[in-house]
Order: C-alpha cells, then sequence, then structure tokens
C-alpha cells in the first residue's frame, strides 16, 4: 500500500510593525494620532528555508488565508501578507499612504528576518498597488496628496523590490470604478432618477445586449463623464472646507450605482469563461446599489487619491511604463472580477521586455470555484521564481 502524502504544516507568524507620521488627520479608526500600525503575517511551510520572500498587499488587505497564498506557502515559497492602515476599511483610503506602509514592511523584513530578495505578490487590487509602490521606489516624485496634503514618498527612502507578479489583478482601483459605475445617474443628489438610455438593468432601456458598439463608446464615455463630475464637486468642497479657518477638515459621502459594467450583461463584452450575469460579489444589479459595492463610502481626500479616474497616482498602466524589474501577468479566464482586458493592458503597459503573460483556463478570481486551478497558478509562479534566480 502506497503511503499517504504527508501533509505539510503551514506556520503563520503575526507580527506588527509601527512607525510615526506627522499627518494630524485622522483617516483610520481608533489608536493614537501620528502613529501608525502595520499588520503583517509570514507564512511558511514547516522546515523551509529561503532568501526570497513574496509580499502581498491589498489596499484594504484581508488576504493573508486566500487559496494561493496558502498553496504557494505549501509549495515552500515564503510569503508576508501585509495589511496597510486601512484594513477592511477604505471609506478615507490615502493610496499614498498605503505605498509607505508597503515600504515599512519591506524595510523591516529585510531587518527581521533577513530576506535579500523580495518579489510583490500583486493580488487583485495589489497589483497596481505592487505597480505604484515600485514606481515610486525606483523613481520618488510624489510629496503631496491629489488633495495637496503633505505626504513624502521621495524621503521615505522606499526600497525597490526585485519582481513583481500581477495575478488576477486590474489596472487600478480608479479605472475599475469607472468602467464599473452607473452612468445613468446624472444627478448625485437625486441618485435613483436614471436615465433609462443608460440603464442596463431597466428592461425598458432600448439598448438591449449584445449592445452596439456606437451603445458601448457612448455608455464608456458617460461613465468617464460621471466620474469627472464627482471629481469636480470634491475639489470644489474641498477648497470650501480649507477655506474656513478652524473649521472640518473633511467630508465624507455616499456614492451610488457602482457595479453597472456592460461586461456583466453582455459577456460578448470582453469576452472570457466567466459565468453571464454576474459579477465577483454576485448578482450586479443588486451589488449596484448594495453597501459592499465599490466607493459606496469615501471621502473628500480618498476619492481624489484612490478613485479619481483623473488625479490618482496609483495608475497601474502608467507606472507599469516606469519600472524595471521583472514582471509575471497570471490571468483568471473565468474571473468574475478582472476581466481578460485589464491583465493584457498591463502586460501592454510594461516599458521593458523582462515580462511575461500566461493563461490559467477556467480559474475564478478566488480559486474557489475550480479550486484544482490553484495548483496550476502555482506551478507558473513556482516556474518563474526558479528561472528569475528568486
Amino acid at each position: 500500500m502506497a503511503a499517504e502524502p504527508r501533509r505539510i504544516r503551514l506556520i503563520r507568524e503575526s507580527y506588527g510593525v509601527s512607525y510615526t507620521e506627522t499627518d494630524t488627520l485622522k483617516d483610520t479608526y481608533g489608536g493614537s494620532t501620528g502613529m501608525v500600525f502595520v499588520e503583517c503575517m509570514r507564512i511558511i511551510a514547516e522546515g523551509t528555508s529561503a532568501e526570497t520572500v513574496v509580499v502581498f498587499s491589498h489596499p484594504i488587505g484581508g488576504g493573508s488565508y486566500l487559496p494561493m497564498v496558502n498553496a504557494l506557502a505549501r509549495a515552500g515559497i515564503h510569503i508576508i501578507y501585509c495589511n496597510p492602515r486601512y484594513r477592511g476599511n477604505d471609506s478615507a483610503l490615502i493610496m499614498e499612504k498605503c505605498v509607505l506602509d508597503l515600504g515599512a514592511c519591506i524595510r523591516d523584513l529585510k531587518q527581521r528576518f533577513g530576506y535579500s530578495k523580495v518579489v510583490l505578490g500583486g493580488w487583485s487590487g495589489g497589483g497596481s498597488l505592487s505597480l505604484f509602490y515600485q514606481d515610486q521606489a525606483e523613481h520618488p516624485t510624489i510629496t503631496s496628496t491629489p488633495a495637496g496634503d503633505p505626504v513624502d514618498l521621495v524621503g521615505a527612502g522606499l526600497i525597490p523590490v526585485d519582481g513583481i507578479m500581477l495575478l488576477a489583478a486590474h489596472i487600478s482601483r480608479s479605472h475599475t470604478l469607472t468602467e464599473w459605475i452607473d452612468p445613468s445617474i446624472t444627478d448625485e443628489t437625486r441618485p435613483f432618477d436614471r436615465d433609462t438610455s443608460l440603464n442596463i438593468y431597466d428592461p425598458a432601456n432600448p439598448n438591449q445586449p449584445p449592445y452596439s458598439e456606437t451603445f458601448v463608446t457612448h455608455f464608456r464615455t458617460a461613465q468617464i463623464e460621471r466620474n469627472r463630475r464627482i471629481t469636480a464637486w470634491v475639489k470644489q468642497t474641498l477648497a470650501e472646507l480649507k477655506a474656513i479657518p478652524d473649521g472640518p477638515q473633511e467630508r465624507p459621502f455616499v456614492v451610488y450605482g457602482t457595479m453597472a459594467d456592460v461586461r456583466w450583461t453582455d459577456p460578448t463584452q470582453d469576452p472570457s469563461d466567466r459565468e453571464p450575469y454576474t459579477c465577483y460579489l454576485g448578482d450586479p444589479r443588486t451589488v449596484n446599489d448594495g453597501p459592499v459595492g465599490l466607493a459606496r463610502f469615501t471621502t473628500l481626500r480618498s476619492w481624489l487619491s484612490q478613485w479619481s479616474y483623473d488625479d490618482s497616482r496609483a495608475d497601474g498602466l502608467g507606472n507599469a511604463s516606469r519600472i524595471s524589474c521583472p514582471v509575471l501577468v497570471v490571468n483568471n479566464t473565468a474571473d468574475l472580477a478582472c476581466t481578460p482586458s485589464h491583465a493584457q493592458r498591463l502586460f501592454d503597459a510594461i516599458g521593458h521586455d523582462d515580462k511575461e503573460l500566461h493563461q490559467v483556463q477556467g480559474a475564478d478570481h478566488y480559486y474557489t470555484v475550480a479550486r484544482e486551478k490553484v495548483n496550476e497558478a502555482v506551478a507558473l509562479v513556482a516556474d518563474w521564481l526558479q528561472r528569475k534566480g528568486f
């Protein structure tokens, strides 16, 4: 009788990285003003050692138990999952501060664990964060947020990483929101009075799938226009608040209608193996105004840094064009969040030739539907890491 395969035991080591900052505007719940705490977890297979570590980080964190993360660790790859200060709540998130938090983690892990090489595991929304980080680590330019608040990425001493993996990643939070935002909302003060001709969930809309190229072009243009209208209101409101001596510094607001992409209702748009008429959060019509929709609750400053089509610096395509490290791009063909064009656009944007694009046929965003596909993805990652000397 053949012996049963030895079960690989994962060791999870939780730890924190803390540092001070001078910003007096509180944008996270609890804790001391001026102190930042970055929650990290190291995940390794028992008995393994490594000189290279793969660091995952997502703007709102929370992925340390993802199937992909666990499977990579079981394959002998050392993993650190870095949760920025906004763990679980992106309502006041500033992308530049996520970069600072990731930078603090990378600096610490070299001292704490002695890893000589670092590869960023840019999964989902962590892809554009990874590219933003590396762009600023290689070419630091930012000393203020899009709202004009000081944030010194130039003086932060960000350590460039040795490689980046873009795994089921989208091009950016701002551009993804814009591709999902409901353009039938033409007045933010009356979000439920919607333009029928642009409402893809209204059966009275004369434009039905499969959509014409003319309609899609009009729809996409209207989405960008809505994002820009919100941005204009944000900038005006922020200027008014700043003009009030000792007045309020911020204002939260609600954005309705943020899951209305023609991809969800017309499977001929950005075709793939994904299930039609659904998205990664379920029924897109329900999600469109539901409590967990993208950018549902936000603030003036966060909108400019995180969601503004024109103002966010976490622009995966622009960031990718300026980095020099090797990049692996992996697309899951049944992904209900990051559709194939995102992987292709990221790959095309990388401004050098040390890049690869691979497809995992039938894999969903989280590897929870076709669980066996995670092994295929891990094999691609392990092979790339080995070939690149990581």
